[in-house]
């Protein structure tokens, strides 16, 4: 599936959907997913998902931070209870980008957390 997800990546056509957990450890354990928390800094700094990057959804830089993103790679964006990441996924989505959701955010994860 993460396939198809490439393949509407390519033509331009975002697409975004809203996942458990299980289904987000394996697609972020996929080479090349670009992995997005969208809290603030300082709810980062407590620990994230390994590899991701801060992108505060709330923050005045967020509309300029998410053109940087590669369109043809998978986005994997969470926050901490899946209320801004619903947010900041149709963001990123209507950029044409390929966007999982991790339904539920951090406080859902169960995988390792970077500190």
């Amino acid at each position: 599936t993460i396939a198809i997800y490439l393949l509407s990546a390519r033509n331009n056509k975002g697409s975004l959907e809203s996942v458990n957990t299980a289904r987000f450890a394996a697609v972020v354990a996929q080479p090349d997913v670009q992995i997005v928390d969208v809290r603030t800094a300082a709810e980062f700094e407590e620990g994230h998902i390994l590899g991701a990057v801060n992108m505060d959804v709330k923050s005045h830089e967020f509309d300029n931070q998410i053109k940087s993103l590669d369109k043809k790679k998978v986005v994997a964006l969470y926050c901490r209870s899946g209320r801004r990441s619903k947010i900041a996924a149709e963001k990123v989505a209507a950029l044409g980008c390929t966007v999982v959701e991790l339904d539920g955010g951090i406080l859902s994860w169960n995988g390792e957390i970077e500190r």
